[in-house]
C-alpha cells in the first residue's frame, strides 16, 4: 500500500510531461512527413548496407566444433551419389554420400603411403607441369610488361 502514492505520482507526472508535449509540437506538414519517412528508409538501408560489409570484412564466425576433417578424395557412382573417402583425426572414413543422405560404408586407418604416390603422381603429370609452366611464363611476361 506504500506504492500506491508513489506510482500514482509517476503516473501523473508523466501524463502531464505529454500533455505539455503534445501542445508544444507544430503540427507536421504532409509533404514534411513524406521526407521524415524517406529518410528514415534511407537509414534503414544505410544499416543494413553496413551490417552487411561488416559481416563480410568480419568473415563467417567459426563453430563449436574444432575437428579437423579433410576430404582424402571421391568418385560419382550415379547422378547423385558419390563415394567418399574423408580423413578425421587418424581415421579415414568411407562416405556414401546421396542428395538425401550420408552413410558410413566402412572406416580403415589412415594410409600414408596410398598419399605418397598420390603426390608422386601429381608431380609426374605431364599437363600439370606444362599448365605450371604456362602460368609461370604469363605471370613473367605481365610483370615484365609493366
Amino acid at each position: 500500500m506504500t506504492y500506491f502514492p508513489r506510482i500514482y505520482a509517476v503516473l501523473a507526472t508523466a501524463a502531464w510531461s505529454g500533455n505539455v508535449l503534445a501542445a508544444d509540437t507544430p503540427a507536421v506538414s504532409p509533404s514534411g512527413g513524406l521526407l521524415q519517412i524517406i529518410m528514415a528508409l534511407l537509414l534503414v538501408l544505410a544499416l543494413v548496407v553496413a551490417a552487411a560489409w561488416v559481416m563480410k570484412r568480419l568473415g563467417p564466425i567459426q563453430g563449436g566444433n574444432k575437428i579437423q576433417v579433410k576430404i582424402i578424395g571421391g568418385i560419382n557412382v550415379g547422378n547423385r551419389e558419390r563415394v567418399m573417402v574423408v580423413e578425421v583425426a587418424d581415421q579415414w572414413l568411407i562416405l556414401g554420400v546421396t542428395a538425401n543422405n550420408i552413410n558410413n560404408l566402412g572406416s580403415m586407418p589412415k594410409q600414408e603411403e596410398l598419399l605418397l604416390q598420390a603426390a608422386q603422381a601429381q608431380t609426374n603429370d605431364p599437363f600439370s607441369a606444362w599448365l605450371k609452366r604456362t602460368l609461370d611464363k604469363r605471370s613473367t611476361e605481365r610483370s615484365e610488361n609493366k
